[in-house]
């Protein structure tokens, strides 16, 4: 346990920014979900929409330091990238998950 007064406070502070942290990852894991069904449901112009709340979270996200801002731009290209195969209809590309699991079978 802190003993001197900043090391009480800076606990203070840490507990206050882990709080803030979690709730701002958090809703940007709650866009990102909301764009994914969008695509898979096929309504291209409600994932763009989430597309662009995403952006704005992440952005923000990555200004404040709370995730990396590589993190931040590897989201916002992943997510485009599939927003933009469904809107031209080339379904959205697979995971690297998904090419591992078709090389498989």
């Amino acid at each position: 346990m802190a003993h001197s007064a900043s090391a009480r406070k800076r606990h203070r502070q840490n507990l206050r920014n882990r709080e803030r942290n979690r709730t701002e990852k958090s809703a940007i894991k709650s866009e990102v979900r909301k764009v994914l069904e969008s695509i898979t449901t096929g309504d291209v112009e409600g994932a763009r929409e989430h597309l662009r709340t995403v952006a704005r979270k992440v952005d923000r996200a990555a200004a404040s330091k709370t995730i990396h801002r590589n993190r931040a731009a590897r989201l916002k290209s992943r997510l485009s990238k599939r927003v933009k195969a469904a809107a031209t209809g080339s379904g959205a590309p697979a995971t690297a998950k998904a090419k591992k699991a078709a090389a498989k079978a």
